[in-house]
């Protein structure tokens, strides 16, 4: 594997050291608190739920990881598919994923993980993604009916469940065929405190609208139910009116016609009521006590929609019908037994629908028989589990479990094998614990524990939980994977954890007691012949067709196979399958009980790594060499530390990395050189290699960067020595130009006094007497012109009031320019005089007149301007004449 630089702890668990639970609980925390969830154990998947959404999935994530190989980027779910998918697609190898962990550790996540890369990465068309959009509508489908919120998960999977995925040559999906194994339906009618029945109870009561739930004779409220937990109806984070909408959607999508969903619905809607008939004490005229209906009205809406008789159904819930060759006897049964029989129906009813649920979407996801097929398993199932109160359920999965651990031991010791061999690897037998004799004592046909129950199922007499027990006890007294009260009382050994019902085996993970009631019932699961027949009678459709053995015409009166003998037939059936596969396998963990992000309890993973015998993987997978690397790679990551092969190597591969491991002189013993890889026995030789290539590394940065600064000083120094060579330049070229510029000002100086003094030399050869005084008279003359025109042009109105006049340009000027606005003045005095009537003149003299009287004598009357106007007008004098007290100048104006 490679070591990728700034890991968090250990990725590969092969490399560990020391190699003990400590360290490796360390390193599973270390990771998961910088949120690396996932960690190999070779090609085997670690993976620590997060109980949060991660930023490490999609497109991106996708497109990522399809391009590199398995050990090229961080540990990851995508990583683990990708192989899978292209060996198989690549090579015609079947394959198998197998994800197991205890409820509550992400399997159903991580199944649909799986599923969602694979879908990704494979072909496109339009028939193509009709298929790859049925298999992943399959999920929630499934999880509405067969996941349930228990204690420790909101999501758990109530059901195994294994899925192949079945692929053309090319590798696009052409369908699949999902089986599935021993659904939870004690549930139906039970749940522990603080749980809940399966989801879609809850779904169609909160998603279902006012018609569909008066169609199905429903009521909203779900403390209306028996079946229902009235105190937790309600899950955080999930919502059931969405959910139920989405199921209906992916219904569709998968094929069911809109009759089915309905009639799916209705049998749901039929278990829900039948927990809520009520059944009460009667007695027989014998005085034998019998049960009836207490309620009639319930068994009468559920009649209707069965489309059969409430009388019909309540004999059948009320009575046992005993058939023999020559006879039929009718029994009544008492109110605990109609109780039985009742629960019983309902959790047969359900699990018959859930049956049927995987067999229609196995109609709708199948393949043709005449198509080559590849097939990609993905299983995912109930992990190990130890309960205070372990039962048959746990019984059953235990053992599931005790032969899965037997395929992966095989099957890993087997790939180990195999590569050793196509590699020219000496292979050493490795020790390791076989779990297979405590398969046989579970499975055993003649010896067995489930074959001693179903012994006792089936022989006459009295038969109990405690007559099993006692059978057991002596079959199994010195068997050293088994124990009970008898026996350890026999080998004077004393544990009052033990009860006198129960028993213990010695499993892979540890020990496990179980508590033997209610095993043989739990076995038998047995349905009366009379609520079969009356099934078969009722006229729904789908619920008839649920209960074929009701059918009067193929009446047996052979004893169906008991449920560990079923539960037994299906695991052979797929261990079977699974030797036939290729096997990948993701090991979930649940960090903590209380499904809070970022919280690692090591005392609960501490356990999970036993039961999942995660040390055992690594001893298995490092019995040999712990380390093995195509010759290419190995190379390329190494080369570095020989000179030999730094920094160019033209060479075959194997021969570069027989150079690198001979100039850092390891030991033989600790290399194995391949047909195509090395093999290295101790993770220590490895990081031996790590530590030697860090070095390295950073001797050559210290080159890289002593060269680089050598460089960028170089270049800084050029750089600044031509800047200062065209500085340099631009300032001596302007330098130049400036005194260039002051040459040239002085050469035209001396230039234009040359000229002067050349032309007034050359004037004096023509001067003339008296040319001065000619030109000075010109130059007078001409500037009076331009006086005298500028002034016609300029001249003020003609108004007697207006007293502006030019101003002379020169003062030589001055006195011409006074007396010609004397002139202009009296001009416009005579012409106003002209236009006066002679009435008018003689007014005006009386005003001047009244003006010169009072003058200074009146202080209301004006001191200055009083009349001035009719003064100057009729006087002839000029506005300053007559301020001044000048008189006319002639008397002819």
């Amino acid at each position: 594997m490679t070591l990728l630089e700034g890991s968090v702890g250990v990725e590969d668990l092969v490399l560990l050291e020391p190699l003990e639970q400590e360290p490796l609980l360390r390193n599973l925390q270390l990771r998961y608190e910088k949120k690396e969830i996932y960690t190999y154990i070779g090609n085997v998947l670690i993976s620590v739920n997060p109980y949060q959404q991660l930023p490490i999935y999609g497109l991106e994530f996708i497109a990522k990881y399809r391009d590199y190989t398995f050990y090229e980027l961080k540990p990851h779910i995508y990583a683990l598919a990708n192989v899978a998918y292209q060996s198989l697609r690549d090579r015609d190898r079947d394959q198998c994923i197998l994800i197991t962990g205890e409820s509550g550790s992400g399997k159903t996540e991580a199944s649909k993980l799986v599923m969602s890369y694979v879908a990704a990465v494979c072909g496109k068309g339009e028939q193509v993604n009709a298929v790859k959009e049925q298999l992943l509508q399959s999920n929630p489908v499934l999880e509405a009916f067969g996941n349930a919120k228990t204690i420790r998960n909101n999501n758990s999977s109530r059901f195994g469940k294994y899925m192949d995925i079945e692929f053309d040559f090319k590798g696009s999906p052409l369908g699949g065929v999902i089986t599935n194994y021993l659904l939870e339906k004690s549930r139906v009618v039970k749940q522990l405190e603080g749980e809940r029945n399966f989801h879609i109870f809850y779904q169609l009561l909160a998603g279902a609208d006012a018609h569909l739930l008066k169609a199905l004779k429903l009521e909203r409220d779900t403390s209306g139910y028996t079946y229902l937990n009235q105190k937790v109806s309600r899950v955080d984070g999930m919502d059931d009116t969405s959910n139920f909408k989405a199921v209906q959607s992916a219904m569709a999508v998968i094929g069911f016609s809109e009759e089915e969903i309905h009639q799916v619905l209705e049998v749901t809607a039929l278990v829900l009521k039948l927990g809520n008939v009520e059944l009460a004490d009667e007695f027989q005229a014998n005085g034998i006590s019998a049960s009836g209906i207490r309620d009639g009205r319930g068994i009468q809406e559920i009649g209707e929609m069965m489309g059969l008789k409430s009388e019909e159904l309540e004999k059948a819930l009320c009575s046992r019908t005993m058939k023999t060759a020559k006879e039929k006897v009718v029994t009544a049964l008492n109110v605990i037994q109609a109780q039985y029989a009742r629960d019983a129906l309902a959790k047969n009813i359900y699990s018959r629908l859930f049956n049927w649920i995987v067999n229609r979407i196995n109609e709708s996801i199948k393949v043709g028989t005449g198509e080559k097929k590849k097939v990609m398993g993905v299983l995912d199932i109930y992990g190990f589990e130890i309960l205070e109160d372990n039962s048959f359920e746990q019984f059953v999965i235990n053992y599931c479990n005790e032969k899965l651990q037997q395929v992966f031991i095989e099957m890993t010791l087997k790939e180990e094998q195999e590569e050793y061999e196509r590699e020219g690897i000496p292979w050493t037998k490795v020790d390791y614990f076989d779990n297979g004799i405590i398969c046989n004592l579970i499975e055993h046909n003649q010896r067995g524990i489930l074959a001693m129950l179903d012994e006792e199922c089936l022989r006459p007499g009295v038969v109990s939980d405690t007559t099993f027990l006692a059978k057991l006890n002596q079959l199994f007294s010195k068997h050293n994977h088994y124990e009970s009260k008898v026996t350890q009382n026999a080998q004077r050994h004393y544990d009052h954890t033990m009860g006198l019902s129960s028993f213990r085996i010695c499993h892979y993970a540890g020990k496990v007691t179980y508590n033997v009631n209610s095993f043989i019932d739990k076995n038998n699961d047995l349905l009366f012949r009379d609520l079969s027949e009356a099934m078969w009678k009722a006229r729904h459709p789908l619920l008839r067709s649920l209960f074929p053995e009701g059918d009067p015409k193929q009446t047996s009166l052979k004893r169906p196979p008991t449920a560990g003998a079923q539960f037994k037939n299906s695991v052979a059936i797929l261990m079977k399958n699974l030797y036939s596969k290729n096997p990948n396998y993701i090991r979930c963990i649940k960090p903590n009980e209380h499904q809070q992000q970022g919280q690692f309890s090591s005392e609960l993973v501490a356990i999970q790594t036993r039961y999942l015998g995660l040390l055992e993987n690594v001893r298995v997978r490092r019995a040999g060499y712990a380390y093995r690397q195509r010759y290419g790679p190995f190379l390329e990551r190494y080369r570095l530390l020989s000179r030999s092969t730094w920094p160019r190597w033209n060479g075959e591969d194997r021969e570069g990395v027989e150079k690198v491991v001979e100039e850092l002189s390891l030991s033989s013993e600790e290399l194995a050189f391949g047909k195509t890889k090395i093999f290295i026995r101790s993770p220590k030789t490895l990081f031996f290699l790590e530590e030697q290539r860090r070095l390295r590394l950073q001797q050559l940065a210290t080159l890289i960067q002593k060269t680089y600064r050598g460089w960028r000083c170089r270049a800084h120094y050029q750089l600044m020595r031509k800047s200062q060579i065209v500085i340099s330049a631009w300032f001596r070229g302007s330098r130049q130009k400036k005194q260039y510029g002051k040459i040239k000002a002085s050469v035209l100086l001396i230039q234009a006094f040359v000229r002067g003094w050349k032309a007034r030399k050359d004037y004096r050869k023509y001067f003339r007497s008296g040319a001065a005084l000619t030109l000075s008279n010109f130059i007078y003359n001409s500037i009076t012109q331009k006086f005298l025109l500028g002034l016609k042009d300029n001249l003020p109105s003609t108004n007697v009031l207006d007293s502006t006049w030019p101003a002379a340009p020169y003062r030589c000027f001055h006195a011409a320019n006074q007396e010609l606005r004397q002139l202009f003045y009296r001009w416009k005095c005579k012409k106003f005089r002209d236009r006066l009537s002679p009435k008018q003149v003689e007014i005006l003299r009386e005003k001047l007149c009244a003006s010169e009287l009072f003058k200074g004598k009146k202080a209301s009357y004006p001191q200055r301007s009083g009349a001035v106007g009719p003064r100057i007008c009729l006087s002839d004098k000029y506005p300053g004449d007559a301020a001044a007290g000048r008189g006319p100048r002639s008397e002819n104006h």
